[in-house]
């Protein structure tokens, strides 16, 4: 890894497959690039000054001399090598969508950073490892001596107690001044044995330190981050990624730590087999403590949910989700696979659970079907996780509601929870993880509210919070950006920022704002989805949510393709259109409606007076009948789109059919097949019949066909109520609207009544 990092430009430059690997000739050419390659590495382990950046000139220079070793004399296995690499990283750049020509693959400078403490950690961890054996072969060289002096002991105790021994007194002495060499020695040995002891301990100490700094690192901010992202995924935002990264992350974690924890269980073995007494502060205890704590906060927090349950939940409906374990494979967890068992809890338990982890679970908020599941281990991927795929939650049982708070308002949680054991069961871990809070309904009909719950507890929640607290009011830019997440994802095309200001001048409507900069104005979540908009019966989220799905399952297309104008009010439609030829239209979302659509155009009355009408909202409904591209179509009044498209331009595309219409024949049976037309039966005052020869701004055509199947099937009258055809004035009554604000102008539109007729063979 550090070689392809640091020598990466001189990798990439070099044409590997211009060397044929089967062809003993090309063995030369292999050995070259080999060699130049070692030249490269010593030169960058050259560059590479400071203190910090010695363990990776270390990593360098044994990497080196590894290579060296192995591909010196096979050197058309070292090409093999970094072609396989290099092939290896095309394949996975592909996989992920690849990068632009020109641009290069950058790693963030936080990966940058953890890489190179992980380069600082294994090799404080085999620094530590050499001294721990330095250590082991002095203490059993003092065992050697120790027995030698006990063999000098014993030959002295004998021969005091042997009577007629020659040279008794000589030998004792010559002995016992042995005896003393070894006890000097020995006495020294074990000063240098203390103090290799302590010296030890201080380099784990600083081994630990490091390692609870890189773990901090990894959990508390790129998981918490890759957690964070999962969050605002839920509400439209971009997908939180894989988590592959994170797992090599944790797993070298794990093996680093297992291996500092296996040291110091030698050390306690070695000061067992040979105690001496230490004067002053012994770490020992504090690091065996450390590092137990160290691994255990490292398991129970890579126990993660991969794949969240939906967050709105209705009941006896099946759901899916995923549980991982980010540590089981270096762990062998698999070994014994784990158990997990799911339960839905209510806020209040969950808050209970996060003070006291102690806390017993048993109680639950509800009841779930298939609700256990064992862990899998997947060989290829390294990845330890169980799925659920046929959870359904049977039963619910709710709490005390807070003042007005709704049942859409009340947020559970899903507690995943499990048990095992590591080390043969020496450490026993028992590891718990929430799911983001759920809304769960038992109707269809709550499932927008339950959704404006979500969207502003994803949005708006702080890492870290008491379970599920968030803010009763946000600054208008955050709640803006939530929309556009939530809308861009639904749709696909963002929102612009003249939506967005639309959005906000309809959301404080009621507030009496009078600035066009929203910037630091709070919206409440009563403003959002509690007390209705100002002239509704219904609130904000309410008629978002019915557009974006109006959007979604009927014009995304359009949309997309910047056809539907959308979040405009019906003034600034107003201003828009005057100043444009008759028969040029804009389509905007109904104020008056939830999910409806309404299409303002430029007509002009029999004066020849300019004047802009509005149809009568389109809902899911009457889309479900007829799309909205055909009915576009069919209105012969309809012409251009706003500004000056040709309306065939815009829509063609998703006609429902682009054939020309064909006499219909009798079917068997004798029946005639009918078809379905959108026409405007009847225009108050003479409305816009497009007559192209005598209007300046009207498109260069006398064939009604190009203008639409209904371009002759417009009225000009509309029925009174005692069935008479009376002319009417629609300008006089815009006039009285604009003068009386009593009148109602929904009202009156809805007099300009859209329908659909059914179109078929005169017999």
């Amino acid at each position: 890894m550090e070689i392809r990092y640091y020598c990466a430009q001189w990798i990439e430059a070099k044409q590997w497959n211009s060397i044929d690997v089967e062809n003993p000739i090309s063995e030369p050419a292999a050995g070259q690039l080999l060699q130049e390659l070692l030249d490269q590495i010593s030169q960058k382990a050259e560059e590479l000054t400071g203190d910090e950046m010695f363990p990776i000139r270390l990593k360098l220079s044994e990497t080196a001399r590894e290579f060296h070793t192995r591909y010196s004399i096979r050197p058309m296995n070292f090409v093999r090598l970094i072609r396989h690499v290099l092939e290896s990283e095309e394949r996975l750049v592909s996989q992920s969508g690849g990068v632009g020509d020109g641009d290069e693959m950058t790693v963030p400078d936080s990966h940058k950073e953890i890489k190179a403490w992980f380069d600082q950690l294994n090799w404080l961890t085999q620094d530590t490892a050499k001294d721990l054996t330095n250590l082991q072969e002095k203490q059993e060289m003092i065992n050697v001596q120790y027995q030698e002096m006990t063999k000098i002991q014993g030959r002295i105790t004998m021969i005091q107690q042997m009577q007629n021994y020659q040279n008794k007194q000589q030998e004792l002495v010559n002995l016992t001044q042995k005896k003393g060499e070894y006890e000097s020695a020995l006495q020294l040995e074990a000063q240098e044995v203390l103090q290799k002891r302590m010296e030890l301990a201080q380099k784990h100490q600083q081994t630990f330190d490091l390692l609870g700094q890189v773990q901090h690192k990894v959990l508390e901010d790129e998981l918490i981050r890759w957690k964070r992202q999962q969050q605002l995924a839920g509400i439209g935002g971009p997908p939180e990624g894989n988590l592959d990264t994170l797992q090599s992350w944790c797993e070298e974690l794990a093996e680093i730590i297992w291996q500092n924890r296996q040291q110091i269980k030698r050390v306690e073995l070695l000061r067992q087999q040979l105690p001496i007494s230490m004067h002053g502060h012994d770490l020992l205890p504090e690091l065996d403590t450390k590092i137990t704590t160290l691994l255990s906060t490292l398991v129970t927090s890579t126990f993660i949910i991969e794949k969240q349950p939906p967050q709105v939940l209705k009941k006896e409906t099946r759901f899916s989700a995923s549980v991982r374990l980010l540590v089981g494979g270096k762990l062998n967890v698999h070994m014994t696979p784990p158990q997990v068992k799911a339960t839905i809890i209510s806020e209040s338990q969950a808050k209970i659970l996060l003070k006291n982890e102690n806390a017993n679970m048993n109680e639950t908020s509800g009841d779930i079907l298939n609700n256990c599941g064992v862990m899998e281990y997947h060989k290829d991927s390294g990845v330890l996780n169980v799925t659920f795929r046929n959870m359904s939650l049977k039963r619910i049982r709710r709490a005390d509601r807070r003042g007005s708070e709704f049942v859409t308002e009340e947020k559970f949680t899903l507690l995943f929870q499990s048990q095992f054991k590591v080390s043969s069961g020496e450490l026993v871990f028992h590891v718990r993880t929430l799911s983001l809070p759920v809304v769960v309904v038992s109707h269809g009909n709550q499932e927008c509210n339950a959704l404006a719950t979500i969207l502003w507890d994803n949005a708006f929640s702080e890492a870290g919070r008491i379970p599920f607290a968030v803010p009763d009011k946000v600054v208008w830019p955050l709640m803006a950006k939530g929309l556009n997440s939530k809308f861009m994802a639904a749709n696909g095309r963002n929102l612009s920022n003249d939506n967005l200001v639309y959005l906000a001048a309809k959301v404080f409507s009621s507030q009496n704002v009078t600035t066009d900069d929203f910037t630091s104005v709070q919206i409440t979540w009563s403003n959002f989805n509690r007390d209705p908009m100002i002239n509704r019966t219904f609130t904000f989220w309410r008629w978002f949510h019915g557009v974006m799905e109006l959007t979604r399952k009927h014009f995304r297309g359009p949309w997309n393709d910047g056809s539907i104008m959308g979040f405009v009010s019906r003034q600034q439609a107003l201003e828009l259109l005057m100043t444009k030829p008759v028969g040029t239209f804009l389509l905007r979302f109904s104020d008056s409606e939830i999910g409806g659509v309404t299409i303002a155009w430029v007509g002009e009355n029999e004066r020849g007076e300019r004047q802009v009408l509005n149809l009568q909202p389109y809902t899911g409904d009457d889309f479900n009948i007829r799309s909205l591209a055909d009915r576009v179509k069919d209105l012969g009044q309809l012409v251009y789109l706003y500004p000056d498209i040709p309306k065939h331009v815009a829509f063609h595309s998703y006609y429902s059919s682009t054939e020309p219409p064909q006499a219909p024949k009798a079917s068997e049976g004798g029946y005639v097949p009918a078809s379905i037309k959108a026409t405007i039966p009847a225009i108050p005052d003479g409305g816009p019949h497009i007559n192209v020869t005598d209007q300046p701004f009207s498109p260069p055509s006398t064939n009604t066909e190009d203008m639409g199947q209904g371009a002759s099937d417009v009225m000009r009258e509309v029925a009174s109520v005692d069935g008479t055809m009376d002319e009417v004035d629609i300008s006089q009554m815009l006039e009285d609207y604009e003068e009386g604000p009593g009148l109602n102008l929904d009202s009156y539109l809805n007099s300009i009544p859209m329908t659909t007729t059914n179109s078929a063979l005169n017999t």
